[in-house]
């Protein structure tokens, strides 16, 4: 399933698609990560995934913010 995925991805988009991978402890500084990567680079944005992790470790939760950033490069 990846593989036709990525295949269709790249027949569609072209060449020139990526994906970056941004995982913060906190949803503030995953949103400020995201803005500053859009921000600082000539790309267009496709899709963006997002998922959130928790876990608990004796009484404390212990989050995990994540972000999949698919991309293209402007010319």
């Amino acid at each position: 399933m990846t593989y036709i995925l990525e295949y269709t991805l790249y027949t569609i988009s072209g060449d020139n698609m990526k994906v970056k991978l941004i995982d913060c402890e906190d949803e503030g500084d995953l949103e400020e990560d995201i803005n500053n990567f859009i921000n600082g680079n000539n790309i267009e944005v496709v899709d963006i995934k997002y998922q959130v992790g928790v876990g608990v470790f004796s009484e404390e939760q212990i989050f995990c913010f994540s972000a999949m950033l698919i991309y293209t490069l402007n010319n």
